[in-house]
């Protein structure tokens, strides 16, 4: 069975076909980037353009960056504030005429690294950390999704949330090493570890593809590895929800 995925981001709005019994991607990966603004007309515009992209006629799963209950999108924190309240399926639905199913985008690349990746058959807590744009999180316990936990967004000292400190952006805005930002994402980690004490957590998101320059960096006791999936975790996931 095929679903076409979406996910997204902060910079930019990906998307590809996907078996979703094999997880496997079987078309290119088509990315567009995010309108400025952000808003709902520009960005559900953007995924009209991706879905003509790919002459696309059937089910779609959306991975958005917001806690999203019921297809509503209840925050916005790298997107438009115009979003909080928007019911986003039916937006998408009456832009494509195709039908929709829409979860937070961390929660949806958690679902593939559960599913098909490093996450597959792991009893107990199970996190996934979405580095890029922002900082997104996918809770599971014993393979099942707690949604929309957000860790990102937590507050940090004087950044306000631990995604200002600990993002890919951040990064670049700050101009740090991987070395010196890796120190930074460890806080991040031992806060995770202390609060939740998972059994695996899983890095996704662009920066996962980097493991190797922050590893040595990395002190909590639990076991961090980078997701299979990598960047299209996200993609993969938004087509397992429309399963």
């Amino acid at each position: 069975m095929e679903i076409l995925g979406i996910d997204i981001g902060g910079t930019g709005i990906k998307g590809a076909v996907v078996n979703v019994d094999t997880g496997e991607l079987v078309s290119e990966r088509h990315r567009i980037p995010t309108p400025k603004g952000a808003n709902p007309e520009a960005v559900s515009n953007t995924i009209k353009e991706l879905i003509d992209h790919f002459q696309w006629n059937g089910k779609v799963g959306c991975g958005f960056p917001a806690i999203v209950s019921g297809g509503k999108a209840r925050s916005a924190s790298n997107i438009d504030k115009s979003w909080i309240g928007v019911q986003v399926d039916d937006l998408f639905q009456e832009k494509t005429g195709l039908d929709f199913s829409i979860a937070n985008d961390a929660d949806a690349a958690g679902m593939a690294e559960i599913i098909f990746g490093e996450g597959k058959d792991t009893k107990g807590v199970v996190l996934i950390i979405t580095i890029g744009t922002g900082v997104g999180s996918g809770l599971f316990i014993d393979g099942k999704l707690v949604p929309n936990t957000e860790l990102g967004l937590v507050p940090y000292k004087d950044y306000k949330r631990f995604e200002s400190f600990v993002s890919d952006s951040a990064r670049k805005r700050e101009e740090l090493s991987f070395s010196k930002w890796g120190k930074r994402f460890d806080k991040f980690l031992q806060f995770i570890e202390q609060t939740f004490s998972p059994d695996l957590i899983i890095l996704g998101g662009g920066t996962s593809k980097k493991m190797e320059k922050f590893q040595d960096r990395i002190t909590v006791e639990t076991k961090v590895v980078a997701a299979k999936f990598q960047n299209n975790a996200g993609i993969v996931g938004a087509a397992l929800l429309a399963k």
